[in-house]
Order: C-alpha cells, then structure tokens, then sequence
C-alpha cells in the first residue's frame, strides 16, 4: 500500500534478511515483520551462557547473578564477540536480536549498584560509569547495523523485539506470549515484569488497522473523497478503540507494587543522577555518551494519530524533549511518522476533517481515543511511580510530574477548540466533551498537587 513517497508493507516478507527486522506493515503493524530471533548462533555461546545467568529470578526459578550483586564480576568473563557480530552483519533481524540482548547486559551492568542499593531501601546513587570494551564495542557495532543508539529502546529491545510464542500455530494471543530475556521475574509469565512488556506487545500488535486506516483516509483527502475519509477516519477510532482497551489490561497484568523493582534497570544515562558524567563506552569514544531511556513514549502508535490529526503541542522544554524521543524508534517507523506529519499538513486534514458534520464527529472521537490513551498512561504514572517514588525523572530522562500533563492538556485544549468552533452538532459527542472538561480541571489540579508536594 503506498501514499505519495512512503510504502507501507502488505507482506511483511519474514524470511528476507537483507530487511530491517521493524518495517510499518498494514499486517503486523508497528511489531517486528516476523517473529522475533530467539536464539543467538553457536558463537555467542559465552554471551548466552551469561544472558541466562543474569536475572534476578532465572527461567529455572533459581537466583541469577543480579540476586547476589555478582553481574559485574562475571562480565569479565565474557570475549569481547566484535568479530562475530560482524560475521552475520548482512543478517538485519539477527543484528536487532544481538542489539536487543547486547542492551539487556549493558542496563543490567550499569545499573546493578543502584538495584543493590534500591533493594536496601535506599536512594540510587551512582551507576558504574565505564562500559567495558567486552559490551562497548559490540553493542555499537550491531546497534549501528541495526540503525538504533547503543542503549535500551523500546521497540528494537525491551518491549518489541522482546517477546516469543509458545505455540506459533496459536499466533499473538496474549496467553501465547513469553518473554525472551527479562531482569527480575519476568521470565515468569505471570510476573509484572512479564505483563508489563507483554501488554505492549498485545496493544501493538493491533497497530495494523490504524495504520491502514490512517493510510486510507490520506488516499482519500488527497481524492476529495468524503465517503472514502469518513470511512478512514472510522477505522481510525475502531482501531483506537481496541488499543485502549488492551492498555486496560495493565492494571491487572502487572501490580503497581511490583513495578519499581524492575524499573531500576530501564533508566536511561540522560537527566539522571544516576549517571552526572554519562558514561564511557571503552573502545568506542573517549568522551562520556548520554542516551535516554526505555520509554513507552517511544511507542509509535500515539505519535502516528499526533501527525495525522495535526495536533499542535505547546513550545515549552517539554516538547522538546517529545522531539528528542523521536530519535529513539526504528528508522522505519521514523520515516514513517514523519512522512504522515508532512502528509496530512501538505493536504491539511484537519480543515478538510471539520469542513463537514459526519468527518468533524469522527476526527473528534479520533482526539478523543488520544486523550483516553495519554489520560491512561497519566493515571498509570501517577499509580505505578509517582505514590511509590520521589525520582523525579523517568526513564527516558522527563521530569516524572510535568511531561505527560504537557501533551494530554494540548489534546483536551485541542478537543474543546474543534467543539466550539463547530457549526454543526456533532453527533456522539456531548459526553466526550463533558468527560473531557472535567479530566482537564482534574488533571492540573493533580499536578499543581504533585509539583507543591515535591517541591516542599
């Protein structure tokens, strides 16, 4: 399927190497095209033995290294394994599954103390601030095969190259999914751990439909295509609408108690105290490298609707920090998101969206499934973190109060502009709206709370 210059994949064409292992599909969506690489070849030997050493809870059930503190002593056991990274490096889905695993030891290595010392009940302190040439050298080679920062991303690592099935005839089914490496107990299945990851991989893998709708509904604005739009646009909240309701799942997935445990290890180098200095990748630079961190605001299905629908965010540091996540996301994807802003402002959908009743109701409810995403992933925050933490940054390096709150008041503020300028009644909408004023005053309420609170 293709609109103007970018090509989104009906075949996601799995057994083709020579392909990154993240391409934007009307079929798998935002989800690698094929399943994930589970086990590395014969010559990571050393790496996997150590991978399955390193959880706090093994798959077997026993301690692991991080149990005991011992991560970093054994870490100088393992080969520095450049050269065979470079063997496979015309293989693209296996360089994504040496990134994803080489990431897993790096944050486990760096961050192990600050565990030690959370588990003491005590603040982080510093991290280890080297990177040894063992895990420096090949996680940049096969980051930079793989096209993404040697650190921890959310898709190409933690969350979405992360993930295997039990029964592959069973497919995506959230009881089919397992994870590939995990730092606490989330190679237990039902751990929170687990679910945390998980529940991202089966909100994910219904990013196909959006896609394909939002696809459509550019075809038909480029057309003046009414009919076809308002089809498009109604795909898009379905689509939305399904999303949401596997985000529902978090809260019985994955406890709010259990989640600052594993958390420690998803810090990235960025605006931390953990890491004043960032950190030295031996072997690589001489300077200190800053990344951020694991984020699920690295996810891509929020920032496609964002594009699309032309929302406009506040020019504040904070915004600047939403553009800085870009940079962390498959280059595919980032193509791909940025094709769609440059798209949808060319053809200006949003005017063409409220020029008429039946596509002015559906963009609404299209910001309206936005704003049930972002206002979800605040209580979320605002349950799993802010009640159990006074960190005040997270993970990807935003200030933990404020930067959530920043993008979710420009959806609401954006919401009750195209109410009120609307002509027409728009259909469905009158409890939208009415939900939507009274999470606004709620929201700033909250936040003007957590910032006097922090702040004493």
């Amino acid at each position: 399927m293709a609109v103007g210059t970018f090509t989104v994949l009906d075949d996601t064409r799995p057994e083709d190497t020579s392909l990154p292992a993240f391409m934007v599909s009307t079929s798998r969506g935002f989800l690698p095209r094929a399943e994930p690489i589970i086990e590395l070849p014969a010559e990571f030997a050393p790496f996997e033995s150590l991978l399955s050493r390193m959880p706090i809870k093994k798959l077997d059930g026993t301690p692991g290294l991080l149990a005991s503190g011992s991560l970093g002593e054994a870490v100088k056991e393992l080969p520095d394994l450049t050269w065979a990274v470079e063997k496979y490096r015309e293989n693209l889905p296996l360089q994504n599954a040496l990134y994803r695993d080489y990431s897993f030891l790096a944050s486990a290595y760096l961050l192990e103390p600050c565990h030690e010392r959370f588990v003491r009940g005590e603040p982080y302190g510093l991290a280890r601030d080297v990177l040894p040439k063992n895990i420096a050298l090949p996680i940049s080679r096969c980051a930079e095969i793989a096209g993404f920062k040697p650190f921890m991303e959310y898709a190409g690592s933690y969350a979405l190259y992360n993930y295997r099935l039990v029964d592959p005839a069973k497919g995506l089914e959230y009881s089919n999914l397992r994870l590939i490496r995990a730092f606490e107990h989330g190679l237990d299945p039902t751990s929170s751990e687990a679910g945390f990851v998980l529940v991202h991989v089966d909100m994910v893998r219904n990013s196909g439909p959006l896609i394909a709708g939002v696809m459509s509904a550019l075809s038909a604005c480029t057309a003046n295509d009414r009919d076809g739009f308002v089809q498009g646009l109604e795909a898009i909240v379905r689509a939305m609408e399904v999303v949401n309701e596997v985000m529902e799942k978090m809260w019985g997935k994955s406890k709010a108690n259990d989640y600052t445990s594993f958390r420690t290890f998803i810090f990235g180098i960025t605006s931390q105290s953990m890491f004043p200095n960032g950190v030295i990748y031996e072997g690589v630079s001489e300077e200190p490298l800053s990344f951020r961190g694991e984020s699920g605001a690295n996810d891509s299905i929020i920032p496609l609707c964002d594009n699309f629908c032309q929302i406009t965010m506040p020019e504040t540091p904070l915004t600047d920090i939403l553009k800085d996540f870009r940079a962390y996301r498959p280059g595919n994807h980032r193509e791909f998101l940025e094709f769609v802003n440059i798209r949808s402002r060319n053809i200006n959908v949003k005017e063409f969206a409220l020029a008429h009743r039946d596509s002015a109701s559906a963009y609404l409810r299209i910001l309206n499934q936005i704003r049930d995403f972002r206002w979800r992933h605040w209580c979320f925050t605002r349950e799993y973190i802010l009640k159990k933490t006074a960190h005040p940054t997270a993970t990807g390096g935003s200030p933990i109060v404020t930067w959530l709150p920043n993008q979710l008041i420009a959806v609401m503020d954006a919401m009750i502009r195209v109410w009120d300028d609307a002509e027409h009644d728009l259909d469905g909408c009158e409890d939208i709206m009415e939900r939507t004023i009274v999470q606004r005053d709620t929201l700033k309420k909250e936040v003007d709370k957590y910032v006097k609170e922090r702040a004493a």
